[in-house]
């Protein structure tokens, strides 16, 4: 899923979701990016816990159940997404690649 927000000069945050099928936080977590894409322009790929790199993610981040978040390579939490914390670091974001000058796909953080 590739959703664009109103900051269209920011490079688009990567976020990677580790789900699982038949997750009700899952789906909490992809309602939440779909109303965070409105605002902040976002890039956002699934992967399956249960798939090779999802279990690789999962162990190496410490990822006990689903939904796992990741933002721009760096790990934002699992279980129920805070909204709360996640508008913070998109503002955090946006307000450091604005302050930098960073735009276009280049723009973000490396993972």
């Amino acid at each position: 899923m590739k959703t664009t927000g109103s900051s269209e000069a920011l490079a688009p945050a990567r976020v990677l979701l580790v789900t699982a099928p038949d997750c009700h936080f899952c789906a909490d977590a992809k309602a939440l990016l779909a109303r965070l894409g409105q605002t902040y322009p976002l890039e956002v790929r699934e992967v399956d816990l249960s798939s090779p790199e999802g279990q690789e993610t999962a162990t190496r981040h410490g990822i006990m159940f689903p939904p796992g978040l990741l933002l721009d390579g760096g790990f934002v939490g699992f279980g129920r997404v805070s909204e709360r914390k996640l508008r913070r670091l998109l503002a955090q974001r946006a307000d450091t690649g604005a302050a930098r000058g960073e735009h276009g796909e280049h723009g973000g953080q490396e993972a």
